[in-house]
């Protein structure tokens, strides 16, 4: 050592950590996107993070066609109708292969102009006076462009081959959403690319932007029994160690009454503990959602209203909706539940709509796994969410001490800031009560030679009050008061 002469100063880690701020619902979306409208268009298959809708549009367009473009109708919902944001989209559609040619299409030009409305791949566009003539030349000849309505406007320029034509000829291919199947939302890994396609790049949501998955989401597919039972997989051990939960949809085309639920759930295998179970859809203004776009809404806001801490239940909190519907499109039947029915549905782990007190409103606190499993930390969405929350929070905050010197020091810095920690959540009352513990019978002596620390968290966040109730007794004792 150096021969020092004076006064010094020097450091020493701080003993407590701050703890990490996690978002409980992050919302991850997989579903198709009319990509041929975007203004800056991301490839399929690549997660794309959006802030405000304007982003969202710009990556992936957007259509009213929310049966042939899934992800549209989660923007509108997310973005428009709950003022929720981030969302991370994930489109599936490839324009490159989910496509179909169309050749020598007679169109007819009125007054110079041709609106055209298939979805044509710009790139792919040619036009012709005559199927045997030469392609004409783009801002010369004509001018091609999307409208606000999302169809194809061709415009005659003046002094161009088409200004004196009332009709052309147009070869192009078109995106083909039909083409898109539930394969293309589950993914995998691409044998050839090497690349994460569908619902596997769930784990490329937190390298890429530093974002702990909350929610998984598919609307318009999730009522796939194989989507579903991907989507539950998924839940668990995302990027190898956090967890999120799913929201998916009954098929309402096929299940038309309440009374059918627990059968076609059942059937398909949807009980899971970090996945919830909606039925039926919701309309706003004749517009039709599924359940599980707006529950996405319903919770993302719960929990902004609430220091973005998941401990209050999304159940009775409202809906952006006027009605709900069950049925195939164009002869769907309303749905109005009463309060028994709905029970019921909650009974049977699935949520539904109510609409009794305060307007159209979520309605039902369990999770699929009910009634089969009732441990409060797996049927109870709340409870489900808050340890997700917990084990994603403590995951990120501690990370930064991995490879530290397993020494006394280290351990006194977890438990204590831990312990500070869910002491703060205690005293806000998000929790009932927490502590962490180095126990010396969960750590045995070769698992610690081999660098192994375990640390035991208790706490208990509240159960939602589901059942209130008012005992009424008639006191003749205040029969007295007629003689006061």
């Amino acid at each position: 050592m150096a021969y020092k002469h004076g006064v010094y100063g020097s450091e020493v880690p701080t003993s407590l950590v701050p703890m990490t701020n996690v978002s409980a619902g992050l919302p991850v979306v997989f579903g198709t996107a009319p990509v041929h409208l975007a203004t800056d268009p991301v490839k399929a298959n690549v997660p794309v993070l959006c802030y405000t809708y304007a982003e969202a549009v710009a990556a992936l367009g957007y259509s009213d066609d929310w049966r042939s473009y899934t992800l549209c109708e989660f923007m509108k919902s997310h973005f428009a109708l709950f003022n929720m944001a981030p969302v991370v989209f994930v489109n599936v559609l490839d324009a490159a292969a989910h496509r179909t040619a169309v050749a020598d299409e007679e169109t007819t030009l009125a007054e110079g102009v041709a609106t055209i409305s298939d979805p044509v791949i710009l790139s792919t566009l040619v036009v012709k006076k005559a199927a045997a003539g030469q392609p004409l030349v783009l801002d010369t000849d004509y001018t091609a462009a999307y409208n606000d309505e999302g169809k194809l406007v061709i415009t005659a320029l003046s002094g161009g081959e088409l200004a004196s034509e009332t009709a052309c000829i147009l070869s192009y291919d078109r995106v083909n959403p039909a083409a898109v199947d539930g394969d293309d939302i589950i993914g995998g890994v691409n044998v050839v690319t090497g690349e994460y396609e569908g619902l596997e790049l769930v784990h490329q949501v937190f390298p890429r932007f530093g974002l702990v998955p909350g929610i998984i989401l598919a609307p318009g597919w999730s009522h796939l029994s194989a989507v579903a039972a991907v989507m539950k997989a998924k839940c668990e051990n995302i990027s190898g160690h956090f967890e999120a939960i799913c929201i998916c949809d009954v098929d309402t085309d096929t299940v038309t009454k309440y009374s059918d639920v627990s059968q076609w759930k059942n059937a398909n295998n949807f009980v899971y503990k970090g996945q919830l179970l909606c039925w039926p859809k919701l309309t706003l203004g004749g517009v039709k959602y599924h359940f599980s776009t707006q529950l996405a809404g319903v919770i993302c806001k719960t929990d902004a209203a609430h220091d973005d801490v998941p401990y209050w239940s999304p159940s009775n909190q409202s809906l952006q909706a006027d009605g709900a519907v069950s049925g195939i499109d164009g002869a769907e039947k309303e749905i109005f539940l009463d309060t028994s029915n709905a029970a019921y549905l909650n009974g049977q782990g699935v949520i539904t709509a109510l609409n009794f007190i305060g307007g159209w409103k979520a309605w039902g606190n369990r999770t699929t796994v009910y009634p089969s499993v009732t441990d409060p930390k797996d049927a109870f969405v709340p409870i489900r969410r808050m340890f997700n929350w917990v084990n994603n929070t403590l995951v990120t905050s501690f990370w930064q001490k991995v490879d530290n010197p397993a020494n006394k020091r280290l351990i006194a810095t977890i438990v204590d800031s831990a312990n500070v920690w869910l002491n703060g959540l205690t005293a806000r009352g998000f929790i009932l009560g927490g502590r962490v513990e180095f126990r010396e019978d969960e750590n045995p002596i070769t698992d610690l030679m081999d660098g192994i620390l375990r640390f035991h968290v208790f706490f208990t966040p509240p159960s939602p009050a589901r059942d209130i109730e008012f005992i009424q007794e008639y006191d003749p004792d205040y029969l007295s008061t007629l003689f006061e």
